[in-house]
């Protein structure tokens, strides 16, 4: 694959039909599971549903990224439905795009989904609120705290966006409602599952991304050197779609998923060189060292110095298509 392709120019004239068919099922799955809750227990129907949540938004990701289709309404439109009820779309995919921008990743002033506190803001905080991020930096805190955490900034930073009369963020919140719409007439004509029991599946899918970022970028000198690689597939590579090669993805965003793993697969020792050695065997590795045990400080640690640097070069595959 040539660098015109990694840049996305060579995608199919059509359609990318795994990422097609994937959003097609999860809308099955939804449609099934919200009609059928009444006939299962709320145990099994709200992680069900979580999971599908969580699906819908790794595939909104890959729509940001430009795909499955060539034309970007498209694309946009077929994620527009709002079953993760808590973020619009355009918000996620605006915030996403400023942190693809590597060399400021981590930096809690320039990249929006940055883990990380500004030391000196860190040190005007009470006792209560540095707590709360401070089990925010153990995986269980992540999960459990994390979304609010997350939500709570993304409502502040909006609401005093909207006071100040940005237009992109009051038509990113107005496209919400509308996404909403569908979602709401088929609760109304067809679901059976409480909106508790939906409320909660939604703060669950966003639960489950947690996983993902609680360590998919860490603080580095060198740019190439904050993304993770956790090689583990299975269960967790596919919810993400493969997102679990943050490093690839990061230095290939226009690649789709599911080239993800050929890729590393192609230039595993250049991809590890390239993010110094910022790896994980898996998951279950994760779980076990940070269920209770906070990975990294609230307190971004390179700063007062500044943390940015060039970025170092992504490996690049031999001419020729990626199978």
């Amino acid at each position: 694959m040539n660098s015109t392709e990694l840049n996305g120019s060579d995608r199919p004239a059509l359609a990318e039909w795994p990422t097609v068919a994937l959003l097609v099922a999860v809308y099955l799955g939804f449609a099934a599971v919200t009609a059928f809750a009444d006939a299962m227990s709320p145990w099994l129907a709200v992680p069900l549903l979580a999971l599908l949540v969580t699906l819908h938004s790794s595939l909104q990701h890959e729509v940001l990224h430009g795909h499955p289709f060539r034309h970007r309404g498209l694309s946009e439109a077929a994620v527009s439905p709002a079953v993760g009820l808590f973020i619009p779309y355009e918000r996620f995919r605006d915030t996403h795009l400023q942190h693809h921008r590597e060399r400021f990743l981590t930096d809690p002033a320039e990249d929006p989904e940055s883990n990380f506190v500004d030391p000196d803001r860190w040190d005007r905080m009470g006792p209560v609120a540095q707590g709360l991020l401070r089990f925010n930096r153990t995986l269980a805190g992540h999960l459990l705290v994390g979304p609010a955490i997350s939500l709570a900034q993304l409502y502040r930073s909006d609401l005093r966006a909207m006071a100040r009369s940005d237009r992109a963020v009051w038509r990113a919140w107005a496209l919400h409602g509308l996404g909403l719409v569908p979602v709401v007439a088929w609760w109304h004509w067809a679901a059976t599952m409480p909106v508790w029991a939906y409320v909660a599946a939604a703060y669950g899918g966003i639960s489950l991304l947690k996983v993902r970022t609680f360590l998919e970028h860490r603080a580095h000198a060198e740019g190439g050197g904050r993304s993770v690689i956790i090689e583990g597939g299975g269960f967790w590579a596919f919810l993400f779609l493969n997102n679990n090669l943050h490093a690839v993805h990061h230095a290939h965003p226009a690649i789709a998923w599911y080239r993800l793993p050929t890729l590393y697969r192609d230039h595993e020792r250049a991809f590890i060189e390239r993010n110094r050695g910022y790896c994980y065997a898996g998951y279950g590795e994760i779980i076990r060292r940070y269920i209770l045990g906070a990975k990294d400080p609230v307190a971004h640690p390179l700063m007062p110095q500044s943390p940015l640097s060039s970025v170092s070069p992504a490996p690049q595959p031999p001419s020729g298509r990626m199978p």
